[in-house]
């Protein structure tokens, strides 16, 4: 992942992997960019690298392999982007499309977050430390983001947790959100 931002075409990160899932609908309008919402995901829980998340956000999901999939194998959700420990970029749904993130979720008085927000995941557990690359990588994310869609601002950067307090706690205590906010504004 480069230092610097990079380039959206097409609504589509360019350092990105694109994997489309299903899992998406049409914004009521495409051009209401204007909150990103940063989760945490592991599958099975507290396992990393095994390629589940890809196969969870596009239905391909085995029940057979563990047993927590037989829980949640039937879920259709999805997200914009997925940040692997790694540091590298898979994108699941174009940013100008409605990604099945946050479920319900309210933010500064609005229901359905999913109609107005960017969902990042990172691959990781409330309780385990993110990497270095991760942040680095969702910093420069944000930015990219920050420039291409002039209602995001580092302000309107939020957990899972701060939307749908009470039903989730991502990206948990584990994510250090000043490290966070000092690389993404240098300060």
């Amino acid at each position: 992942m480069p230092d610097t931002p990079t380039n959206i075409r097409l609504g589509l990160l360019e350092t990105a992997e694109f994997k489309a899932s299903p899992n998406k609908n049409e914004r009521p309008n495409p051009c209401d960019i204007r909150l990103i919402i940063v989760h945490g995901i592991s599958l099975p829980p507290d396992q990393f690298g095994a390629g589940w998340i890809d196969d969870f956000f596009l239905n391909q999901l085995d029940p057979k392999q563990h047993p927590y999939f037989q829980e949640i194998c039937t879920l259709k959700v999805s997200s914009h982007l997925l940040i692997r420990r790694d540091g590298s970029l898979t994108q699941y749904v174009p940013f100008q499309e409605r990604a099945w993130h946050a479920g319900v979720s309210q933010y500064a008085g609005e229901d359905n977050c999913n109609d107005f927000s960017i969902g990042i995941e990172l691959e990781g557990a409330d309780h385990i430390p993110y990497t270095e690359k991760q942040y680095q990588a969702l910093s420069c994310c944000c930015q990219t983001l920050i420039q291409h869609y002039p209602e995001l601002s580092t302000e309107t950067i939020v957990g899972h947790c701060d939307v749908s307090p009470g039903r989730k706690t991502d990206p948990g205590e584990s994510f250090d959100w000043q490290k966070f906010r000092t690389l993404l504004t240098g300060r």
